[in-house]
């Protein structure tokens, strides 16, 4: 069942409508969607590596135009939208605090949320509530998604052909440790 879920996943990755889906993933990601678009982005370089660049530059772009949208969320309907997407991620709590010293480090925030698995989401919807300036927050975007997106693309694209053949012949370990790790990132934000 892994095998043909993997085969149909790498066929997807190359359907010419595969762009499209990276960037409805990217863009609703950046402000209530839990999937990463790494999910599809991986298979997608997997499949065609020459196309590493433009599938980096589609995440990136909409990734930081969904960006845009949780910073509105957070800034115009943060009790109605916001809250409850935080509240869903286990981060109530914290919400306080983060928007007492948010703005004071809203750029190392922004930065490290958007190229690390931390949900990006979280700062987005919390740069607007905070009222973080807009002008940092979409550089920082740009900046953050750049090097997580293309840091991917670049080292898919350079050991892309050895990163298949490894996936093929361990897809169930790969499988195992892509999904502990995902829990184990859920795990994390939960109970920071």
């Amino acid at each position: 069942m892994l095998r043909r879920l993997y085969d149909r996943t790498m066929r997807l990755a190359d359907h010419p409508q595969a762009l499209w889906w990276l960037a409805l993933v990217a863009f609703v990601e950046s402000s209530v969607f839990p999937i990463p678009p790494d999910v599809l982005m991986i298979p997608m370089i997997l499949a065609r590596p020459s196309r590493a660049w433009l599938i980096a530059g589609v995440a990136l772009v909409a990734s930081v135009l969904g960006g845009v949208l949780g910073y509105a969320i957070g800034a115009l309907a943060f009790e109605t939208i916001g809250r409850p997407v935080l509240e869903a991620l286990g981060q109530t709590e914290a919400m306080a605090l983060f928007n007492e010293r948010f703005n004071e480090h809203g750029f190392w925030a922004v930065l490290i949320a958007g190229v690390t698995p931390f949900p990006y989401k979280v700062i987005t919807i919390m740069s607007g509530w905070t009222g973080l300036p807009l002008g940092i927050f979409i550089t920082t975007s740009l900046l953050a998604r750049a090097l997580r997106f293309f840091a991917v693309a670049a080292l898919l694209r350079v050991y892309g052909a050895p990163v298949r053949r490894f996936i093929e012949r361990r897809l169930g370990l790969v499988f195992t440790v892509f999904v502990a790790l995902l829990l184990g990132g859920f795990i994390v934000v939960r109970y920071l």
